[in-house]
């Protein structure tokens, strides 16, 4: 039996209701399993529409391990290539992102347009009667977006996106209407956070609402913020398990309590007027100031895209204990004064000297460390399973500090490693 199998038939008593197994975080056989069958089987986000924005824009992202050139062809098609020449494997595309109708290959020349077609060969008289059809650029079987973010599967059947998003959907359609003009952009550039630990440590800890309020304290003390009070014992903010892995921390209950217009941004209207001005004249008044109140999602989209208010922050898997965190500032259309705040308190955040995700990092890396010490093996995740309760939409909730969340990512994560052929 290789590592693979191993992996797979082992898996099953690693889980159980309340706890996990501490090899599911150790474990380099089961990782790889992990990549052939969620990476390279589940819907994954990929990127933005907004990052390629005119016509022959391409950018350079991943699928797991895998290295994609998302771009639009001339038609305004998004496709999303593999970056790999099919000719000898070489890399086609070695900008990270730029506008070009092609790409060629430096080793021997071949050229690809960017809609994957083979173009032509160098000395051409070589390849008499070769099909270029068949020589294509290698490409994700199925694309699809929602809202402008672009998703890609490398299974040819299975769900649809709007299927795997299932009640998920609702938070990112509650994003976009923050913006004035009903759309997001991603223009701001990502940040890329390099962490030793691995991934779905970081998976559960974005919909984690029981550590904030100790780990970043600090933070919350210098800004001032409320922030903290949002995950204390008196909160009625819930923690929400949408199935499928989706997770969220829907803190509108606090905000609604509250009653105030863009306080969960941490400001006024006062401070805005410019964009309570264009969000009133595109909803109307009671209508802005409902979505001005309830805010921006907090929601971790199964397996990589986490939406935390003001930023997005994308998982990538390098190895059991590896991973990368890309984040950026969402940026809403027709609102540069709300925009520019975002910037800012992005870096002040998640930036080189930011102060939130440096203590998020210190977290997941300790876990790594301490996750490889032999006794106890397991991983409690109990708390709140006497008030984990149902929704009116029949989705899982529980206080804000409940780790509702991170049983739902391993009940799917069991589902998904265990329906192996």
């Amino acid at each position: 039996m290789d590592g693979l199998s191993r992996a797979h038939s082992s898996l099953g008593g690693r889980i159980q209701p309340d706890r996990v197994h501490g090899s599911l975080y150790t474990d380099p056989d089961l990782f790889e399993w992990e990549m052939e069958n969620i990476w390279h089987r589940v819907w994954v986000y990929v990127g933005h529409e907004s990052e390629v924005a005119k016509p022959n824009d391409f950018i350079v992202k991943t699928i797991g391990r895998q290295p994609v050139i998302m771009t639009r062809d001339r038609d305004g098609k998004v496709h999303l290539l593999l970056n790999r020449c099919t000719h000898r494997g070489n890399q086609v595309c070695s900008a990270d992102k730029g506008n070009s109708r092609s790409f060629t290959c430096p080793y021997h020349s071949w050229t690809f347009a960017n809609d994957g077609r083979l173009m032509g060969y160098a000395f051409a008289d070589g390849y008499e009667g070769k099909d270029k059809s068949q020589l294509g650029l290698g490409r994700v079987p199925r694309v699809a977006t929602h809202k402008g973010f672009v998703f890609g599967s490398f299974a040819e059947e299975g769900p649809t996106l709007e299927e795997h998003l299932g009640g998920a959907i609702e938070t990112i359609d509650r994003l976009v209407r923050t913006s004035p003009e009903g759309e997001v952009e991603i223009t701001a550039g990502f940040l890329k956070h390099r962490t030793k630990a691995n991934w779905k440590f970081v998976l559960e800890n974005e919909c984690d609402g029981y550590h904030p309020a100790f780990v970043h304290q600090s933070i919350f003390n210098v800004a001032e913020s409320g922030i903290g009070s949002l995950y204390g014992a008196e909160s009625t903010a819930v923690t929400r398990d949408y199935g499928n892995g989706h997770t969220e921390v829907d803190l509108r209950p606090e905000f609604r309590r509250i009653g105030q217009p863009l306080g969960w941004f941490g400001t006024n209207p006062a401070r805005l007027p410019d964009y309570v001005s264009k969000m009133r004249a595109a909803y109307g008044e009671e209508k802005a100031n409902e979505i001005m109140i309830d805010g921006t999602p907090h929601v971790m989209i199964f397996p990589n895209l986490f939406i935390a208010e003001i930023q997005i922050f994308v998982i990538q898997p390098i190895a059991v204990d590896e991973v990368v965190q890309h984040s950026t500032a969402l940026q809403f259309k027709g609102a540069p004064d709300l925009n520019r705040r975002m910037r800012q308190q992005t870096m002040g955040s998640v930036g080189p000297a930011g102060l939130l995700l440096a203590d998020d990092t210190e977290m997941y890396e300790r876990n790594q460390r301490g996750i490889a010490v032999r006794r106890p093996e397991w991983v409690f995740l109990g708390r709140g399973t006497h008030r984990e309760r149902r929704d009116a939409d029949g989705f899982r909730i529980g206080h804000s500090t409940d780790e509702v969340p991170s049983r739902g990512i391993w009940r799917h994560y069991q589902g998904l490693m265990e329906a192996a052929p």
